[in-house]
């Protein structure tokens, strides 16, 4: 079997960011999930995001005959790894976030249940391929390596996202802004790379003094930076960042930083939802349901309720990256 890439060191990025907003979510004293579950209303009708689901009956002709009978699709997720997917609760096993209401929302649209499970990240696509799952909905990067044994449905975009004090006290309006001043980032993560590798040069062809890096051992350290005064913002991970800003004290310890040029955050990448390459039908079916989704304000419902507006996508594309090439 084709080599995949590992899980990137700005993918665990996330998940430190979470337990960051978890500790200080118990410093604060209070809690901000999102309280909309995924589930049946009165009427029977799947309801996500607080809005319930009819089916699409396009979409839903688009599903190969086995799976409609079946009237269900397995689906491997590898949680935690907020604000994607997460347990509702410690020592739980009912899975929420992003990618897990996502994909009651898709399976709504096609009238079938995607039944998530849980499996390890790196054992994926191997279980795919030995008959274990049909889909994989677990933020995963729509390599072009992956390509090789996946076909990929994208649904979102996400790259290096900037957190920042509620408020914006410093007025930073791109990663430009942030030349000349101390900022924290996790070591070891793509988001080092990036300020090292292109942004400094920026900031010294715009006649700019350096950014004033400071490394820290986790995303938590780097945003307690922020709240004692010693950086002005963070790098991590876009949908990350809207997560901890949403999470965090209701909302008004911190703010993401909305820059127009680049919606997604810097360097974004592609996540798609996978099948194996020769469910070509089902990933059709599941393309239709998303961008009906997309369509009809559900898709942005989901990610607004985890704070990752962000990252939305305006088309579900195919193997999107591989048309980018």
């Amino acid at each position: 079997m084709t080599a995949l890439p590992p899980r990137t060191p700005a993918r665990r990025a996330i998940a430190a960011s979470a337990l960051a907003a978890g500790s200080l979510l118990v410093l604060a004293g209070c809690a901000t999930a999102s309280d909309a579950d995924s589930g049946e209303s009165a009427s029977g009708a799947v309801e996500v995001a607080g809005i319930e689901i009819a089916v699409d009956d396009a979409a839903a002709e688009l599903l190969p005959a086995d799976i409609a009978e079946a009237g269900k699709v397995k689906v491997a997720t590898d949680a935690p790894y907020a604000p994607f997917e997460m347990f509702k609760e410690e020592g739980s096993k009912e899975l929420t976030g992003v990618d897990v209401d996502l994909g009651h929302a898709i399976g709504a649209k096609l009238g079938i249940d995607f039944a998530f499970e849980q499996q390890a990240f790196d054992g994926i696509i191997p279980a795919l391929q030995a008959g274990n799952f049909d889909v994989t909905i677990t933020a995963m990067t729509s390599s072009v390596e992956r390509m090789e044994v996946l076909t990929f449905v994208d649904y979102s975009a996400s790259g290096t996202g900037i957190l920042t004090s509620a408020g914006n006290p410093e007025d930073i309006e791109s990663y430009l802004d942030l030349c000349g001043k101390s900022v924290a980032v996790q070591a070891a993560t793509s988001q080092v790379d990036l300020v090292n590798g292109t942004w400094q040069a920026e900031c010294e062809a715009e006649g700019l003094d350096p950014i004033k890096l400071s490394e820290f051992p986790s995303d938590a350290d780097a945003q307690l930076a922020i709240t004692s005064g010693k950086v002005v913002a963070s790098l991590l991970t876009k949908p990350s960042a809207g997560y901890v800003a949403k999470t965090t004290n209701d909302g008004k310890t911190f703010e993401v930083i909305e820059d127009p040029k680049a919606p997604n955050g810097y360097d974004a990448t592609l996540n798609g939802i996978g099948v194996l390459k020769a469910n070509e039908d089902l990933a059709k079916a599941i393309q239709a349901a998303l961008q009906s989704l997309m369509d009809d304000g559900t898709y942005e419902a989901i990610l607004d309720q985890y704070g990752v507006t962000g990252i939305g996508i305006d088309e579900a594309t195919i193997n999107g990256a591989a048309e980018a090439k």
